[in-house]
Order: structure tokens, then C-alpha cells, then sequence
């Protein structure tokens, strides 16, 4: 069952200046302008948009009365948010926040903070006992390397960077590379009737990716109704001798972003090849697929983000097909 217990006590109305609490439809606007604020002034590589809220908002397994906090002005201005998220079953919890550029360097943030770890060990006592888990409550969260501010936050709080990951681009404008299928394989669009088969290659392939978790119908349609997802820049690799998926890589465009940093990237948000399909190079004809797909509809560059420690070889994988790392972000770790 979802988590509803009554919500952690709320951040210091004095010592903050803002009035807190969980966000609802009706704020939809005032947070997705909050956050867009914050990106404007701290470029993110990614931020959340009105799309992105919509499905927090709609979440089952992390109701928006206890996994949201918004912080409001006197004049009703979002100010500051965080929010939560946790599988029932999952041994780990996640945090998202931002605080308005201007309203920094107030404590906003550590406030926030404090009340996603009181979420959190709130979410870990009712999962364990419902009979979800009995792990012990940690929370993650991710920063780039770019936003000193946040690491400093984090470690004065006590997280420690548990994981690093770098942002990869690949220019389309030299030649792309030749990676044909091998007999008995074929390659189609990304369709309607494929979502379900690919959510259930999808947690195949990732059962030995480091922080993942298998995704349910819930999860996974809001992964497929991303508001930047492109259904016709993605693709999966059928094994037409059994109907299976083997592999599949699911993209994105986000045109904020591409106005924002001056060039027009094609985005591979997930890849993966199932262990049964590896080494077959699916991995390498999915690429070249979708770079190819990326230069017909005028994008500058293919990129993706690669755990530095993927076990699967992902790293090299890239490297030998013409992307080099451009960006880098940090997971960040505490036990509560």
C-alpha cells in the first residue's frame, strides 16, 4: 500500500519566510515556473517540466501529500520545492529540490533537506511494516559537477558521492558508423503495441545496472508519456525467431534545451540489450540507428549519460563509437 501517513513536520515558516506545503494540481504553473527560473539561472543539463509534474502529481506509490514540498512567498510565489520517491520494495529513497536563485543562501535548502530525510524514514518504517523491506533507509541524490553549491549543501548535511556518471556527445556532422544486425534480427520503430514488451526487456536488462530497480506499468508509463520523449527517433532490435525484444534505446528532444545551450541534441534516454542478446553488437546497431535518425530530423548531436562504473562495458562502448564525455554528475548517499 502507498505511503500516507501524515506528512513530517513542515520547514520553520520564521526562519524560511516561506509558507510550506504539499504541492496539488493547482500548482502546477507556479512550481513548473519555479523550476524553470532556477534552470535559467544555473543551465542544468536537464529540469523538470509542467509534463514531468503531472506525473509526480499522479503517482500512486509516492502519493503528492507526503512526497511533495512547496514553499510559497507572501505573494504566493513558489519559492523552493523538494520531493521524494521510493518503491515499496526498493532499499533506497530519492530527492529532488531546487530553491529559487534569489532566495538562496537563506538555510531554504537545508530545510528542505531535513524534511525529505524525515519523509524518508517515515517511508522505510511503513514499508517494512507493510512487509515491503527491512533494508535500512538511505536517500540519493543526484547533482552535476558543475552546481558546487549543492555538494556543499549535501556534504555539510552528511551525504558522500557514492557514484559518478558522465554526459556523452557525439557529433553527427563526421561520418557515422556502420553496425548492421545479424541474421535473424530485425529493427522497427518504437510502436504502442511494443511498450509493455519493452518494459519487460527493459527490467531484464537492468537487472545488473547499480541503482536500478524494476519499473511497473505505472513507471513505465510515465517513462514512455515523457513530455520530450520521441516514439520516432527510438527504436528496438526483434528476435523474429521468437518475437522477443533483444534490445531498444528510447529518445528524446527537448527544444527548451536545445535553445538554451545553442545546439540540437537527440537524447538516448535508456539503452539496453537483454543477457541473452549481448555481444551480438544490438547495442552498437541501436547507436548508429539513432544517429542516424537524429541527423534526418536536423540534430547537431546524438547524446546519452553513462555510469563511469557500468559493469556491462557501456563506457568503452561509447568511446568506440565517437562519443567523448562533456559532462559530469555524482550520485550522492546518506544512511538515516
Amino acid at each position: 500500500m502507498p505511503f500516507e501517513a501524515a506528512s513530517h513536520a513542515m520547514p520553520d515558516v520564521t526562519m524560511t519566510g516561506l509558507q510550506w506545503r504539499a504541492a496539488t494540481l493547482e500548482d502546477l504553473d507556479n512550481w513548473a515556473g519555479l523550476i524553470a527560473r532556477t534552470a535559467a539561472v544555473e543551465h542544468p543539463v536537464w529540469y523538470e517540466k509542467r509534463g514531468d509534474l503531472i506525473h509526480i502529481l499522479e503517482s500512486t506509490k509516492n502519493p503528492a501529500a507526503t512526497s511533495t514540498l512547496l514553499g510559497l512567498d507572501a505573494g504566493g510565489v513558489a519559492r523552493a520545492y523538494g520531493r521524494i520517491t521510493k518503491n515499496p520494495e526498493g532499499d533506497k529513497a530519492t530527492g529532488m529540490a531546487c530553491v529559487d536563485p534569489e532566495w538562496q543562501l537563506r538555510g531554504i535548502g537545508s530545510a528542505v533537506l531535513v524534511w525529505q530525510e524525515g519523509q524518508v524514514r517515515q517511508r522505510f518504517e511503513a514499508d517494512e511494516a507493510a512487509g515491503h523491506t527491512a533494508a535500512p533507509p538511505r536517500l540519493r541524490i543526484q547533482t552535476e559537477e558543475q552546481h558546487e553549491h549543492q555538494a556543499t549543501l549535501l556534504m555539510g548535511h552528511g551525504y558522500g558521492a557514492v557514484r559518478w556518471f558522465n554526459e556523452m556527445h557525439r557529433p553527427l556532422s563526421t561520418v557515422l558508423p556502420d553496425a548492421p544486425l545479424g541474421a535473424g534480427l530485425e529493427l522497427r520503430t518504437l510502436e504502442p503495441s511494443l511498450f509493455e514488451p519493452v518494459r519487460l526487456a527493459h527490467n531484464d536488462a537492468f537487472r545488473d545496472h547499480w541503482g536500478s530497480e524494476p519499473r511497473d506499468e505505472e513507471s513505465w508509463r510515465f517513462t514512455i508519456e515523457e513530455p520530450t520523449g520521441r516514439h520516432d527517433l527510438s527504436a528496438v532490435v526483434i528476435d523474429n525467431a521468437t518475437g522477443e525484444i533483444a534490445g531498444y534505446q528510447l529518445t528524446s528532444f527537448d527544444p527548451d534545451s536545445a535553445a538554451d545551450r545553442g545546439f540540437k541534441e537527440g537524447y538516448t534516454e535508456l539503452l539496453g540489450v537483454r543477457r541473452a542478446y549481448r555481444g551480438r553488437g544490438i547495442a552498437q546497431a541501436l547507436l548508429a540507428d539513432a544517429m542516424r535518425r537524429y541527423l534526418d530530423a536536423g540534430m547537431d548531436v546524438a547524446s546519452l549519460d553513462v555510469d563511469s562504473a557500468n559493469p556491462t562495458g557501456a563506457l568503452e562502448l561509447y568511446l568506440g563509437m565517437g562519443y567523448t564525455p562533456v559532462n559530469r554528475s555524482m550520485t550522492w548517499e546518506k544512511m538515516l
